[in-house]
């Protein structure tokens, strides 16, 4: 298969996955029945990580879903080269600043990436579930990852151009831990694509902020480019696949209502 057949192939997958997750967003929420999970006990799987919606096989196949990494001298490959470079040599330092705040995932840290685009400030007095949905998609975005990160092992740009880590992460950590698809893209591209049906008067910028979160991975010469982009992909089957479960659309209910009582208070 040639680079243009293989390239026009992952951005067809890409749009079917955005025009699924679109079309499960329409889903009505009316006829739900069930409590929201701020009001039942969810375990932490890890410090301060809380047990995702979905069980380790209903998560998406990153493997089954991928194209496998750009190969040595592939026109990808020199593409994610490039990009490498640029993202070393010539990104200011404000934006190698954002980036690094982008790393944190941990609550209420992580509130802080999007915080600038949405139209009211998310708390956990003020709006539990919208927090809890966030918290609780974490690890089920991140974890589709896995798959593929493990069957390719891809190093990641550090350890192959032998170049600095702009990241407070652990280094000895990124090494052990296989760079495609990037885990961060897929959350923070997930927590876009959630952000924007909750707050759908925001969808550009919310987007755009999403996206933004994924290449500040590549600002911290931890993931290619191509990482990144693969990493959406997966952000974007996680929530299609939330979409069809019933506690997910539960607490999307309840979030849309916190945030609608809560703007109406704002503008009275």
């Amino acid at each position: 298969m040639n680079n243009l057949l293989r390239q026009s192939l992952k951005y067809l997958n890409w749009i079917v996955l955005a025009m699924l997750v679109c079309s499960c967003a329409n889903r009505p929420y009316a006829g739900l029945s069930g409590k929201p999970s701020t009001a039942l006990d969810i375990t932490e799987v890890h410090t301060g990580i809380l047990q995702g919606y979905l069980d380790q096989e209903e998560l998406p196949n990153s493997l089954e879903l991928l194209p496998p990494p750009p190969t040595e001298g592939s026109a990808e490959w020199k593409l994610d080269q490039e990009k490498a470079d640029y993202f070393v040599n010539q990104v200011s330092e404000e934006r190698r600043e954002q980036a690094i705040r982008d790393v944190y995932l941990s609550f209420p840290e992580a509130l802080q990436s999007f915080k600038g685009v949405l139209p009211i400030t998310l708390t956990e007095e003020t709006t539990p579930n919208t927090i809890m949905i966030l918290r609780r998609t974490l690890p089920d975005a991140g974890l589709s990852t896995y798959r593929a990160k493990n069957h390719y092992q891809r190093p990641r740009p550090f350890m192959v151009n032998n170049t600095p880590v702009f990241s407070p992460e652990n280094e000895e950590k990124l090494r052990g831990d296989g760079s495609y698809p990037s885990g961060h893209t897929a959350i923070g591209w997930a927590w876009a694509l959630i952000l924007t049906e909750l707050f759908p008067d925001q969808t550009d910028a919310i987007l755009q902020r999403g996206k933004e979160f994924g290449i500040s991975r590549n600002i911290c010469n931890v993931h290619w480019h191509s990482d990144v982009v693969a990493g959406r992909t997966m952000g974007a089957a996680t929530v299609a696949r939330l979409h069809a479960d019933n506690q997910f659309l539960i607490d999307m209910a309840a979030a849309k209502k916190e945030i609608n009582a809560l703007r109406r208070d704002l503008v009275r």
